[in-house]
């Protein structure tokens, strides 16, 4: 839709079935990290933000593409390792119950 160069339709169809396998952990770290916004407490989900994706998701996109010479499929692998860690990130802390202290 937005290119007619034939090189970039592999590259599209394998981010797509990379990606696609993190978006289930993507909808469950999102709706646990917006409990924590409902529930006042924000520092919370800036924070797993911060963690998960700026200081875990770019570098290892990085070393992935770079490094090990997965060019493209390193960043998109990066995407779903990422959006896992944001699930399991979210999951642990909203376990742990602080959030329920929050006052408003």
């Amino acid at each position: 839709m937005f290119t007619s160069d034939v090189a970039v339709l592999p590259v599209a169809v394998g981010c797509l079935r990379i990606v696609s396998l993190g978006f289930v952990f993507y909808a469950y770290g999102m709706v646990l990290t917006q409990a924590f916004n409902g529930a006042g407490d924000t520092w919370t989900p800036t924070l797993i933000n911060l963690g998960v994706f700026w200081l875990w998701e770019i570098p290892l996109a990085w070393f992935l593409s770079r490094r090990t010479g997965a060019g493209a499929a390193g960043v998109f692998v990066a995407l779903a390792v990422a959006y896992s860690t944001l699930a399991v990130v979210s999951a642990a802390l909203f376990r742990r119950g602080r959030w329920k202290e929050k006052r408003l």
